[in-house]
């Protein structure tokens, strides 16, 4: 028993140690087991799906808004490797977007109600491109297989003993793992999402002020929370917004900083080079 463990867990240690990479502009650590060709494909042909089946916004005025902003925010990504698309669905209820792995970003038509200006589009659309810039997708279900290898590695240790513990085990592993894991870990892909977003709205001479009037916005129309915000794979607004405020003071920090190794008293010569 103990040689098909082995067999079972040596391979997926190797892979991990393979697979570590970082998040950009955050540094975090990352573990993605998923081929980035793998997650391109998967994404283009969820994305395929969608196109097939939603109802696609006719709204002129929401296409190029979506189409002005997404652009530019792109760009700013420096990711020519992505396959950047973004697309409106007609829907008027939902205050919402989301992106598919390797870049394919939907937004809701009811986003607008809240989204009123540039700098606010911005705001989500560059959470979204973060999203996909940090492989979160990838890294979300590198974390579930891991979860469900966990699941199998104690099913397969406990195999020997009562076939009940056993099954005990198995579902105690499932909903812990969920609970401890799954969920916060998607909270801080969030965190993540907004902090990256924000530098791509920086460097694409959006307003950074306008995500903070957007989320307020948000929490003022959003609808009831869940009772346990715990239980929420995305952070509180009162906690989202505190740490949005936090990242954009940094990022001006960091903008009157001099350069590593300059002289700070140093100033720009006039047109007469004094």
């Amino acid at each position: 028993m103990r040689n098909r463990l082995a067999r079972l867990v040596f391979p997926f240690l190797l892979l991990a140690v393979a697979a570590c990479d970082s998040a950009p502009y955050t540094e975090r650590k990352q573990l993605i087991l998923i081929p980035e060709s793998q997650e391109l494909a998967m994404g283009a042909r969820a994305a395929r799906d969608i196109l097939r089946t939603a109802r696609l916004s006719t709204n002129p005025t929401h296409k190029a808004a979506v189409a002005r902003v997404g652009r530019r925010i792109a760009a700013a990504s420096q990711a020519p490797q992505l396959d950047w698309e973004f697309h409106v669905i007609d829907d008027d209820r939902t205050a919402n977007a989301f992106c598919l792995p390797g870049g394919k970003i939907f937004v809701s038509s009811g986003l607008f109600d809240v989204a009123r200006d540039d700098d606010a589009l911005a705001t989500v659309l560059a959470h979204e491109v973060a999203h996909a810039l940090a492989r979160h997708g990838a890294e979300r279900l590198t974390l579930e297989l891991g979860a469900q290898l966990g699941g199998a590695i104690l099913q397969l240790a406990l195999g020997d003993e009562d076939p009940r513990l056993a099954a005990i085990a198995a579902r105690v592993w499932g909903y812990g793992s969920n609970l401890g894991l799954v969920l916060p870990y998607g909270r801080k892909q969030e965190y993540e999402a907004d902090a990256i977003g924000l530098r791509l709205m920086d460097k694409a001479g959006y307003d950074l002020e306008g995500a903070v009037r957007f989320w307020e916005a948000m929490r003022r129309a959003d609808a009831p929370k869940p009772l346990f915000a715990f239980l929420s794979t995305h952070p509180a607004d009162d906690s989202r917004l505190e740490k949005i405020r936090h990242d954009i003071r940094e990022i001006r920090a960091a903008k009157r900083r001099p350069p590593a190794g300059g002289n700070q008293a140093s100033e720009t010569p006039g047109p007469d080079g004094t």
